[in-house]
């Protein structure tokens, strides 16, 4: 299917989005508790939220390595996430996510998923601004742990594999 000019723009920025979230991981240390909570447990709950809302949360299925709760940071859970198990689920939701709006057409933005309330438009918007706000969190532990600022890639989306701003 050919991409359309909306769609386009809207999936070099789902790149752009993705790209951050792995500077966030690769910079914050995953142990550090944010409100009680590992920060490894916002970083799950940022993909799950993005792998059940992104397309359509209503004929979403669970992934393998969920278990209750888990998607939950404010609730205590004794489940536990390696490190492989959350660079895989960071994979595994980036080509999913990816390989959707690559099928994605400009009029199709504008409908709603099967039994779903919102637009197509609307759940991805939706989900910029969650993702970007648990970036933000993770960057934020990043930045007090450390006193260093990571990389926060732009519209233009440049890529020189630096994790931190160095000024």
């Amino acid at each position: 299917m050919a991409q359309f000019a909306l769609t386009q723009s809207i999936k070099k920025q789902t790149e752009i989005i993705f790209y951050n979230m792995e500077i966030a991981m690769k910079t914050c240390n995953w142990s550090e508790k944010i409100c009680g909570t590992d920060a490894w447990r916002y970083i799950y709950h940022t993909l799950h939220s993005c792998d059940r809302w992104f397309i359509n949360p209503e004929h979403f299925i669970e992934p393998s390595i969920h278990t209750p709760l888990l998607d939950k940071v404010d609730i205590k859970t004794d489940s536990y996430l390696s490190k492989e198990e959350l660079w895989d689920y960071f994979e595994q939701v980036k080509h999913k996510t990816l390989d959707y709006l690559e099928h994605l057409s400009d009029e199709e933005l504008y409908e709603k998923p099967k039994d779903c309330s919102r637009t197509k438009v609307e759940l991805i918007l939706g989900q910029y601004r969650h993702f970007m706000c648990h970036i933000g969190i993770l960057n934020g532990v990043t930045i007090a742990t450390t006193n260093k600022y990571p990389m926060v890639v732009g519209l233009e989306g440049a890529r020189d594999g630096k994790l931190f701003d160095e000024g």
